[in-house]
């Protein structure tokens, strides 16, 4: 036995909900569980059903009023117990989001949009820095050639579908109301083809290989999304196509790192400039080379702050920063002189070359009891 869910309970709205209050409920809680954003999942699409069945008897005042004082039993035709047809979900979807997915709901018949693609393109930091242009290749569904799309052998036309006089939809009695649902022999179309076209077998489309340019803009991040329109899977007979979606991926840099517009970088410097004191060349990703100062007594760790050297603002003006992290690096391989001069300069150290170190030590000694 089914158990027959309450309809405010599907969409969480109280019975004295009014319209706008149900239809937004409708619209969060179905771009929620859609199909496309759910990956296939069973769950999601059995929710979807149960939303959008809900939505479409409470959205109709007749429905919604018999609904009220019969409940699900006013949907029960010829009391054998079959529950009304209001059609696909995806129709009912298409029809509330028709604008929003490309669609032409609410009109005489219902237009399936063709299918968005998704593309992945791999580019470079300087590539990222700059800009650049691309030709890719995609594997689509392209509007046929042989028909135009229409479906229809070359020299004959579709004709009106006679089972709903070319509007798409039928409407049939069901206890206090009428039912509007797809027509079950043009699928919505309101058209039937009868000589179908040979390459494309009616569907008005073809596979297809398209070469299409991409301009990616500069400072453009990992992520960032470039919009086609029109140039995804083309609609059945005629039908709008979707768009190709561009996904851009940036390559692992081996100097820099990126944190929005700001580049970060560290820089190995030896003890003796980080103590004397001096100056490094820092390359940018543009080519340039920008100078970092090195203050005499540098410690390791030290940031060094490049103003606008960093990475462009998208679509905008100016540039973030980079940010250069001083590491000193001791040395491994010593000359004999080189460890003489050290030796030497060991000798002559009273502590307060290096204030840190003396005084950590003397807190420790303190610590310890002396």
């Amino acid at each position: 036995m089914t158990t027959e869910v309450d309809y405010y309970e599907v969409l969480g709205c109280q019975r004295q909900a009014d319209g706008a209050t149900i239809k937004s409920a409708y619209r969060k809680l179905a771009m929620q569980y859609h199909p496309d954003k759910n990956g296939g999942c069973k769950d999601a699409e059995a929710r979807f059903k149960a939303v959008s069945e809900a939505y479409e008897v409470l959205k109709d005042p007749q429905k919604r009023a018999a609904y009220d004082r019969y409940g699900h039993a006013a949907f029960k035709s010829g009391g054998g117990g079959g529950q009304a047809d209001f059609g696909g979900f995806s129709d009912i979807f298409e029809s509330m989001f028709g604008e929003f997915m490309g669609g032409q709901g609410g009109g005489r018949r219902q237009t399936r949009r063709g299918a968005d693609l998704r593309y992945d393109m791999e580019i470079s930091l300087e590539e990222a820095f700059h800009g650049k242009s691309a030709e890719i290749t995609v594997d689509v569904s392209g509007t046929c050639d042989a028909c135009a799309g229409s479906g229809a052998r070359p020299g004959t036309v579709a004709r009106g579908c006679n089972t709903c006089g070319g509007a798409g939809k039928i409407r049939a009695q069901q206890g206090f109301f009428v039912v509007e649902r797809t027509c079950p022999t043009c699928m919505g179309a309101g058209e039937v083809i009868a000589d179908p076209c040979g390459e494309c077998r009616g569907d008005g489309r073809v596979d297809k290989t398209k070469t299409l340019s991409v301009n990616v803009p500069p400072g453009v991040d990992e992520g960032t999304r470039i919009r086609l329109s029109g140039e995804g899977e083309a609609g059945p007979r005629g039908a709008p196509a979707g768009d190709l979606y561009i996904f851009l991926h940036v390559k692992r840099h081996p100097i820099f790192t990126r944190e929005g517009t700001t580049l970060h970088a560290r820089a190995p410097i030896s003890f003796t400039t980080a103590a004397l004191g001096g100056s490094i060349d820092m390359p940018g990703p543009d080519g340039s080379a920008h100078t970092i100062r090195i203050a005499a007594g540098t410690q390791g760790g030290r940031e060094v702050r490049v103003r606008g050297a960093g990475m462009p603002v998208l679509q905008g003006r100016g540039r973030g920063d980079l940010i250069v992290r001083i590491e000193v690096e001791t040395p491994t391989r010593l000359s004999a002189r080189q460890r003489e001069l050290l030796e030497a300069f060991r000798e002559t150290e009273t502590g307060e070359e290096c204030p840190e170190t003396s005084g950590f030590f003397a807190k420790m000694k303190a610590a310890l009891g002396g």
